[in-house]
């Protein structure tokens, strides 16, 4: 698995469809990811630091993980299915650590990770996928 990162969000207004780059760590390959301008709006207000005067969606559900004492220990992006990527969060249930895997977006999933501070990681062979078509 190759950790990535958040490297750059794409807002346009007048698009349904906006995006957000995941880099490598500490590296410089990236890919862009479509996502709803919903997710791409709170991901852009947590790395901004802004909050709104109510809790969104992301907002409630990192409530709700803090306050069942869990955690979410990383978010895996694990598949490209015809065009579709594929994200699973990965959460630790209380203190005696028992995971949990969960379907989820990756709009979703890295959404969650901004407003958690969680890594974000992608298969190897996913990344591999999305440069190869990328350069076709």
């Amino acid at each position: 698995m190759i950790e990535v990162q958040l490297s750059r969000i794409v807002i346009r207004e007048t698009s349904d469809q906006q995006r957000i780059y995941l880099r490598e760590k500490g590296g410089t390959r990236q890919f862009p990811i479509v996502i709803g301008i919903h997710e791409a709006a709170a991901i852009d207000r947590k790395v901004r630091d802004r909050s709104p005067p109510r809790p969104m969606t992301h907002d409630l559900l990192a409530s709700v993980v803090e306050a069942l004492e869990g955690r979410l220990a990383r978010v895996v992006i694990s598949e490209l299915r015809q065009n579709t990527f594929i994200a699973r969060l990965e959460l630790v249930r209380g203190s005696g650590g028992e995971p949990v895997e969960v379907d989820a977006r990756p709009s979703d999933a890295v959404a969650l990770a901004a407003h958690l501070g969680a890594p974000i990681f992608v298969e190897k062979a996913v990344f591999d996928e999305v440069l190869a078509s990328s350069s076709d």
